[in-house]
């Protein structure tokens, strides 16, 4: 994948290349993901609560990946379960790309519910559920791998989501404080 754009403005964050190129990516393939405001609020969790150990269920083609990975420190390691291990194989390609090492994420492949039974309890800081399908079945095991005080973050995609995807190009939204105000009150 070569990528050789600047980062993008959102507001007055940057937006690395390999995130646009993935999200336009998304849309080629029809494949939801979040949108740049919602990524950098993701990064901004993951920086604030110092995770070490995020699990995402849903892993797409990488975009929230991508975020979250972002905002985790050296060291930290996401662990992702998609069913689709042709979307899991491009997601890869990606935190390539944007120079993640193997080391620094986890790609499971199957069911969340089977996958998540298998993982250690009280073991990780942030869990995001990035799924069509209904997040309360996942509430049960995500009480279960979340350490005390970890955080649970769900994003279900809108209607709004599902249109923007048959745009031929995405376009980046402005993240302002009145956003941010509204997540983290």
């Amino acid at each position: 994948m070569a990528i050789d754009a600047q980062p993008a403005e959102v507001g007055t964050v940057a937006v690395d290349p390999v995130i646009v190129y993935t999200m336009n990516w998304s849309g080629e393939y029809g494949v939801p993901c979040v949108p740049p405001a919602t990524g950098a609020v993701l990064r901004l969790l993951a920086t604030a609560t110092r995770a070490t150990a995020v699990v995402e269920v849903g892993t797409g083609l990488g975009v929230s990946g991508l975020w979250l990975l972002a905002g985790l420190a050296p060291g930290a390691v996401l662990t992702t379960i998609d069913i689709d291990m042709d979307l899991q194989d491009m997601a890869r390609q990606a935190y390539t790309t944007a120079g993640h090492e193997r080391g620094r994420y986890r790609l499971l492949t199957g069911r969340a519910d089977v996958l998540l039974s298998r993982l250690t309890d009280a073991r990780y800081d942030l869990m995001f559920i990035d799924i069509d399908e209904d997040p309360d079945s996942l509430a049960a095991a995500a009480g279960r791998v979340l350490r005390p005080g970890g955080l649970l973050v769900v994003h279900r995609p809108s209607t709004d989501d599902r249109a923007r995807l048959a745009a031929s190009a995405w376009h980046l939204a402005w993240l302002g404080p009145d956003l941010l105000g509204a997540t983290l009150s």
